[in-house]
């Protein structure tokens, strides 16, 4: 098993409004993404927990919401770890988007 890739994503939006965000965010990110697809999202209180597949793999982990911050942790399968940079910059910007105040 891999280690997991982190990205830790600040905001100033607190913990209620940054969740309401990422409730609906999930969906609408990997809408824009035909290589990927959501198969789980549950929440548990601050917490999701997710199962997504790309290209024909699946990778899991979980979301955990804090009133600063937001930490991704999701565990890459073997074939997409030459993609975790990708991954992890890719997590970074669309949570930044997410998390922008309006």
């Amino acid at each position: 098993m891999s280690a997991p890739l982190i990205v830790s994503i600040p905001h100033s939006l607190g913990r209620d409004e940054a969740m309401r965000r990422l409730k609906t965010g999930l969906s609408r990110a990997t809408a824009n993404l035909p290589v990927m697809s959501v198969e789980e999202e549950r929440w548990d209180d601050n917490r999701m927990s997710f199962r997504v597949r790309a290209l024909g793999q699946v990778a899991a982990g979980h979301v955990d919401v804090e009133d600063s911050h937001v930490r991704v942790e999701v565990t890459l399968p073997w074939l997409l770890q030459r993609f975790a940079e990708v991954a992890q910059a890719a997590i970074r910007k669309r949570g930044q988007l997410l998390l922008t105040k309006r």
